[in-house]
């Protein structure tokens, strides 16, 4: 069965199981009849059995921890029968568009404000445990910011309004948030928050006595006017409307659409689209963080030059954002890039190609990046969704970065080694087509991490050849040569031009054979190029 077959079916059943909800929950369940199996011969170690794929940690803290103030029961339901990863990311999709207010635009806005409260909730709520998870916290989180706060963050003497039955007294630390309405909840919704412990914990407070710090002190001379059980003066303050509106804040946030059009609504079509490729290549920083490098290339002839000062000049917008699989922006770039032309060489020019670099560091996991490339001039428009995995490099283990087979290779001077396709000190513009012109050098880049050290020479001890092969022949190996080098043991790098002047046209590999001969691991990356006449 097709992917698309899977998330296809994953996605009806997950819908069908949301309209069903109300449904099934009305009805009575019935007792299930136990079928009798006849007994078998075989040991348990001898039955097949069904394994259901268990949810990566990404998914796993998605559900428990990122959207658990706002998914509701059947959603959490529907998840938890997901069979795999694949399913799980369509489920995410559906779950975000639904929430969605005007999804004709790029950016979902509920999801970005989402996780903005999620991190202001974290930054100023934070109290022994993450801000998420704490009252004040949930609730910004769910309903965002109150239309009123009334702060008491050092408690004291503290003079009663009537409807708390008036009189004066001392307090705990405590919040009031006032909400004008709330979808769902209700209107004129007053919350308080009381920090009896000192701690910097506020909990729901389920009556207006719990901020008052002498309700329960033994010989306290409480005068009748100071008394809080004397009756309620506003409906709202009853024992059952407090019940009634902490259980409706306990419920998942409305879902409010405008202009949703559906959760399966088609995206609109761009009549005059811009075609680019994409590619993104990783390089250690440390541990626990990969520089990403993206490239965007353009076909010069799909692009509209116009004159500007003297030039024929084409103009693009580039937009980036990355997500992770549960959809948290991770990072985003936007740059207005151009490329110029004298009117002699505009022919020669369109022929060429032009390309964008950025680089974001990032956790090894899984990613997704929305790119879209839209031409100045004419207005058209292109967009890539890119998913990519940023691996993770273990300490002490042999590994490399991505292999790029490069349009330039380039050393720059000390202190000139900055700005776009710079890796280190040296320029890498990736030819992302794979194809050379004959004579047309091909460049190869690679960092190498964790190689072994001669402790004699203080050189690397590893073995690294280029072995060019075509039609599964070899017909050349170069070997590298280590004098000279400048990289630390733990990270190499290798930067080569292979001659093509004496290769005949066709397709080629290029693999570079590592040997440590220290640990004895090996590796062999390959990337194969075209040469044309």
């Amino acid at each position: 069965m097709s992917s698309q077959n899977l998330i296809l079916r994953s996605a009806l059943a997950i819908l069908s199981l949301l309209l069903a909800s109300s449904f099934a929950a009305s009805q009575k369940e019935k007792p299930k009849q136990v079928k009798q199996t006849p007994p078998s011969n075989q040991t348990p170690d001898d039955q097949t059995r069904k394994v259901k794929a268990e949810p990566t940690n990404a998914f796993t803290r998605w559900i428990k921890e990122d959207v658990a103030p706002i998914i509701t029961e059947a959603e959490r339901k529907a998840f938890e029968k997901l069979k795999n990863n694949e399913e799980r990311e369509e489920f995410i999709k559906i779950f975000w568009r639904q929430r969605d207010p005007d999804p004709d635009t790029d950016e979902n806005e509920y999801r970005e404000q989402y996780y903005e409260r999620i991190a202001y909730a974290n930054e100023h709520f934070s109290s022994g445990k993450p801000g998420w998870m704490t009252d004040r916290g949930r609730i910004y989180i769910k309903f965002g910011k109150p239309d009123e706060i009334e702060s008491h963050p050092a408690g004291g003497s503290y003079q009663r309004t009537p409807d708390e039955g008036g009189g004066s007294t001392t307090t705990y630390s405590f919040e009031k948030w006032f909400y004008r309405y709330i979808p769902g909840v209700r209107s004129g919704v007053e919350i308080e928050f009381v920090d009896p412990s000192g701690s910097g914990e506020y909990r729901i407070a389920r009556d207006s006595s719990e901020k008052d710090a002498l309700a329960h002190v033994s010989g306290f001379d409480r005068t009748s006017a100071d008394s809080l059980n004397s009756g309620y003066r506003r409906e709202q303050d009853s024992p059952f409307a407090k019940m009634e509106l902490l259980r409706d804040l306990e419920n998942p946030p409305e879902i409010e659409r405008r202009n949703s059009g559906g959760i399966t609504g088609s995206p609109a079509i761009d009549e005059s689209p811009l075609d680019f490729d994409v590619r993104a290549d990783y390089f250690k920083l440390s541990d626990s963080r990969v520089l990403t490098a993206f490239t965007v290339q353009t076909e010069n002839k799909d692009l509209v030059f116009e004159n500007s000062g003297g030039l024929q000049t084409a103009r693009l917008n580039i937009l980036g954002k990355i997500v992770t699989v549960t959809g948290r922006r991770v990072g985003a770039f936007e740059d207005s890039v151009s490329t110029s032309a004298t009117v002699a060489e505009l022919t020669d020019a369109k022929e060429r190609k032009s390309a964008y670099s950025k680089a974001v560091a990032l956790e090894p996991g899984r990613y997704r990046a929305d790119v879209i490339v839209r031409d100045v001039v004419s207005g058209a428009t292109g967009v890539r969704q890119v998913a990519f995995q940023v691996p993770k490099y273990e300490d002490g283990k042999l590994a490399t970065s991505s292999m790029i087979l490069t349009a330039k290779l380039e050393n720059m001077q000390p202190g000139l080694a900055a700005g776009p396709f710079v890796i280190g000190q040296t320029k890498v513009i990736p030819n992302m087509t794979g194809l050379y012109h004959r004579g047309q050098p091909v460049g190869v880049y690679l960092q190498l991490y964790n190689a072994g050290i001669d402790q004699t020479t203080l050189r690397p001890s590893v073995d690294v050849d280029y072995l060019l092969s075509k039609d599964g022949k070899e017909i050349s190996k170069q070997a590298e040569d280590w004098r000279g080098m400048s990289d630390s043991g733990q990270r190499l790098t290798l930067a080569r031009l292979i001659d093509t002047q004496a290769l005949a046209v066709g397709e080629y590999e290029l693999t570079i054979c590592v040997r440590d001969r220290v640990s004895g691991q090996t590796l062999a990356p390959a990337a194969k190029f075209t040469i044309t006449p």
